[in-house]
């Protein structure tokens, strides 16, 4: 099943791969990415996580994307984990997302 943001909520998709971890906040109205977090990106690694593949580091990824989400306006999403199953580190990124501030 598609995923895409209802009712003006955007969306929060999730992509893992063995590495790395690539999230985005999607407004699929607009067709724009409003914030994006990469376990590659040198914001990342500056906070100590050189790989992306564990759930120390999803947790983190999750946080800022949500810190990137909350300054773009937006506060509610709908989790779109591409079929991954909710387990580890989809569970972790969604997890510290809500803590950082965003609402599923």
């Amino acid at each position: 099943m598609k995923v895409r943001g209802t009712s003006g909520r955007p969306r929060l998709a999730v992509f893992r791969s063995n590495k790395h971890l690539h999230l985005q906040v999607i407004d699929d109205i607009q067709g724009q990415t409003v914030a994006s977090v990469s376990t590659l990106e040198k914001a990342f690694k500056d906070l100590g996580y050189s790989f992306g593949a564990t759930i120390p580091a999803a947790n983190a990824a999750g946080k800022l994307l949500a810190e990137r989400a909350v300054q773009a306006g937006v506060k509610q999403v709908v989790f779109d984990r591409n079929g991954y199953d909710y387990h580890g580190r989809v569970r972790a990124v969604a997890e510290a997302a809500r803590e950082g501030g965003l609402e599923f």
